[in-house]
């Protein structure tokens, strides 16, 4: 166990798959968790030690779906092999960890998800420090990508990424996640000690890994990229921990400014469905499902990259939409293209499987199949103006050269595997045809011999056979054993027969066997040599990835744009927003066509925060969502769902819409509330667009218009962010009036007796009722409760509370509903006895009660 124990000291944190024989097994700790995770049978081994060794163990040939099982549940395998044969091993077998199969660094196709990536992530800096580092690549594809950010933005960051797997500084191992996706969905983490992530030793990780001089050569030199460089480096020492020489394919760490793009936190990708729905167990849809009409895997990747971030730079916006439009002008066009892309796999993925040397036969017969595709590709492009199309066809590359060399050396009906054999196609080699010829020849030689051999000794019903065990025979049944010749050598007896080999059969049998082995070393020799040219030409391979993946990005835009009706934005950085006849892009396609009610709204310098008033139902928070989606459409290269649309940049969108409890970390609604209601103000900009759908709803009347009313103003008068205020505090569309660049605007109803009609048309103006005992109604509420509520109603509104014979009848309302008000502004004398009523002489200091006395005393001078 001493090897064993010596090896798993190395790999703490993973389950230690220990090959020995046909089986890898499994020892303590990882017999244990294994036979539960697995459902295994846990026995043990007695080791001379006090107490039996717990023991589990699976297959080697089935070791893969155990894996497969462990990474699916967020655990780590390392795979330690034999690396000599036991017959030739003088004492203890030699034994290496090849591989540590972590979530985060996978490269097994039935691990993966096609349309998104494979993150692993890593984090330097300290816990408590402002900024963080934060890097994260895909093994799989072989991009990396590096960048700071503000601590507080860090979850939000890693949720916008979907790391698989984190990898921390030891020092972070006892920090509890702050809220946010880490609290939500904890991910597998990985701790290497924190010298790993200083800045000298992670820049010379990456320098002599990628071969360059500086790190200037990366443009990662920035002030404040060292916490970049430090994630960056750590993870790509980890990569290459687990994935021995598979780091190859990896492209260099791309630097990502936050002021080049669009940022989203977790909040707002949420409550706008960026990628996921709210609700996907009632079968609603994302945005990402109305625009990915992508064809290839690495396509629908970047549409994802791209949605989650948007750019902020108005003239790379142009580039993109001329490309998009380009397509969408020149629908012929772009149905070449995309018959073209139907042809291609995933390039990306192949290459990187090339890369890190895990090529099996058929993912190289798929990647030529795939190259052999891509020149039609360039071939629709030929003659398009855009700027972005044309960059994609200067040197666009089909790597034809590879593809010839897999079609020529591979079969194309290879098998699964190299062990197999049927691997190399012939013709490519002469000798291994050579061998072939010996070894197919086998048959026919066997028949001719067992022939020959009837005829020779007079016994037809003589056989000529093999097995593994005693290789080629000739059967003799026992009722004619008396006619076997002088020259027959008994090899073994069965209860019916014996067997016998000759001379003749003794010198084929090495022969066949001789070539069958040769022909295992020789093909195996081959398809390596073939599959390390493929891989010293995977970075063309990755380029044309890329390539092709844009135009399937900039195809699918355009397809989608036509299918749903989208226009161009122009987009530009002046401070404003104005679409006319806007739509959801998805809640459009929930209805017919024409039963979706588009509408105008602008916010500019004149009318820069927007109060949207209307019932329950009547449309506001659609209306909010789609200027956001609207907006993100419009920054990351789409058409969009308008007839018009000017979209002068934002450096942000947030959203404040709706609350769930967070109860697990001691969190009220409400408490969210305040919480992302302080992150949206103390993050917010002049350029940033702020959608607030209600806002103190979780707490008193008083309080929620109170502290609504100070948001308000301090958005108008601090931030001057593009903000729209859907709310049902009525009370707030008087600051239309008392803020020079506030409007106030409400959702269109129309009564119809006692019910309602909603009409979803964005109107000037607040709302003058709220209209909930209508839409109470509408939800199905019995009769009885909406007569009751209706007649409250009428007594509150009339001031009249308790008094009335029909109110008696069934109890007077509780004094605080006979004082409530329905206007923010009480009359003085209201607030000064309602201040008296909650006083406790008592509890406070003579000092104190002669300010307070003064304080009543102005506030009813003021009045």
């Amino acid at each position: 166990m001493r090897q064993y124990l010596e090896l798993k000291g190395r790999h703490r944190d993973a389950i230690l798959f220990f090959q020995v024989g046909d089986f890898y097994e499994m020892f303590y700790e990882d017999a244990e968790e294994a036979s539960r995770l697995l459902n295994l049978t846990l026995t043990s081994r007695n080791n001379g030690e006090a107490a039996n060794v717990p023991l589990a163990g699976v297959p080697v040939k089935a070791a893969q779906e155990y894996v497969q099982r462990l990474i699916r549940m967020g655990r780590r395998v390392a795979i330690c092999q034999q690396v000599e044969d036991p017959s030739q091993a003088r004492g203890v077998v030699r034994r290496e960890v090849v591989e540590t199969v972590t979530p985060g660094a996978l490269l097994a196709e039935d691990l993966l998800s096609a349309e998104r990536n494979n993150f692993l992530a890593a984090v330097a800096g300290s816990p408590g420090a402002g900024e963080a580092g934060l890097a994260w690549a895909d093994i799989s594809t072989g991009e990396f990508h590096c960048t700071t950010v503000p601590r507080s933005d860090l979850e939000s960051e890693l949720e916008r990424v979907d790391a698989r797997e984190l990898l921390l500084p030891r020092s972070w191992e006892s920090v509890p996640p702050r809220g946010g996706a880490l609290a939500e969905r904890e991910r597998p983490r990985a701790y290497r000690e924190d010298w790993c992530f200083d800045a000298e030793i992670a820049g010379e990780q990456i320098c002599r890994h990628f071969q360059i001089k500086s790190l200037a050569s990366l443009g990662l030199t920035e002030a404040g990229d060292e916490l970049a460089v430090r994630a960056a480096g750590a993870l790509l020492a980890y990569l290459l921990e687990v994935q021995p020489g598979g780091g190859s394919h990896l492209r260099p760490p791309r630097a990502e400014r936050g002021a080049s793009v669009l940022y989203l936190d977790e909040m707002t990708r949420r409550n706008l469905e960026v990628v996921r729905p709210l609700r996907p167990d009632l079968g609603g849809e994302a945005l990402i499902d109305v625009i990915d009409e992508t064809l290839t895997p690495m396509g629908a990747r970047l549409l994802r990259a791209w949605l989650l971030r948007p750019l902020a730079d108005p003239e790379a916006i142009r580039r993109r939409l001329d490309a998009v439009e380009e397509l969408f002008s020149d629908r012929a066009r772009r149905k070449r293209v995309r018959e073209s892309l139907r042809a291609v796999r995933d390039l990306e993925r192949l290459a990187g499987k090339a890369g890190a040397g895990r090529s099996a036969p058929r993912d190289l017969v798929a990647l030529a199949r795939s190259l052999r595709g891509t020149p039609a590709v360039g071939q629709a492009l030929d003659e398009l103006r855009s700027r972005e199309l044309r960059a994609v066809l200067e040197g666009f590359d089909p790597v034809e050269d590879i593809a010839y060399l897999i079609e020529r050396a591979i079969d194309p009906e290879a098998p699964a595997c190299l062990a197999e054999g049927g691997v190399v196609r012939a013709g490519y080699s002469p000798e291994l045809d050579e061998l072939r010829a010996i070894r197919d020849g086998a048959v026919g030689w066997i028949a001719e011999l067992q022939g020959r051999e009837r005829v020779r000794t007079g016994i037809g019903s003589l056989k000529v056979g093999y097995n593994r065990v005693f290789g080629y025979y000739i059967e003799v049944t026992k009722p004619n054993l008396s006619k076997v010749p002088d020259d027959y050598e008994r090899r073994q007896t069965l209860t019916s027969a014996e067997r016998f080999v000759t001379p003749e059969l003794k010198e084929w049998e090495s022969k066949v066997l001789s070539a069958e082995e040769r022909i295992a070393d020789l093909e195996g020799s081959l398809y390596r040599e073939v599959r390390e040219a493929v891989a010293g030409q995977v970075k063309r391979v990755q380029d044309l990835a890329a390539r092709v993946a844009l135009v399937d990005v900039f195809s699918a835009l355009a397809e989608a744009a036509e299918r749903n009706g989208y226009v161009r934005p122009h987009v530009d950085r002046e401070d404003r927003i104005e679409i006319r006849g806007g739509r959801h892009p998805v809640v459009e396609l929930m209805m017919p066509r024409e039963q979706f009610v588009p509408n105008d709204i602008r916010i500019d310098r004149g009318e820069r925060v927007i109060i949207l008033t209307g019932p329950n139902m009547s449309g506001k928070s659609t209306i909010l969502r789609q200027v956001g989606l609207i907006t993100l459409l419009a920054q990351m290269g789409s058409l969009v769902p308008a007839d018009e649309a000017k979209i002068g940049v934002a450096d942000r969108i947030f959203t404040r819409v709706g609350a769930s409890d967070s109860l697990a970390q001691g969190q009220s609604t409400f408490m969210v509330e305040m919480i992302e209601t302080a992150a949206i103000l103390s993050g917010a900009t002049g350029r940033s667009l702020v959608l607030l759908d209600e806002i103190g709803r979780g707490t008193s009347t008083y309080d929620g218009v109170s502290i609504a009313w100070a948001v308000t103003e301090h958005i108008h008068e601090r931030l001057g962010a593009k903000t729209i205020f859907a709310t049902h505090y009525h009370e707030l569309t008087q600051l239309a009036d008392l803020l020079p660049a506030a409007a106030a605007y409400n959702v269109a109803v129309k009564e119809v007796g006692d019910d309602i009609v909603f009409l979803r048309r964005l109107e000037p103006g607040g709302a003058d009722r709220s209209y909930g005992v209508q839409v109470a109604r509408l939800a199905g509420l019995p009769r009885e409760v909406i007569d009751r509520a209706r007649q409250i109603l009428r007594d509150l509104e009339g001031g009249d509370v308790g008094s009335r014979p029909g109110i008696g009848r069934r109890g007077r309302l509780p004094d605080s509903a006979e004082r409530s008000q329905l206007s923010l502004f009480q009359p003085p004398e209201s607030l000064v006895l309602d201040r008296l009523r909650s006083l406790e002489p008592e509890a406070i200091t003579p000092l104190e009660a002669l300010a307070l006395l003064a304080e009543l005393k102005r506030q009813v001078e003021d009045a």
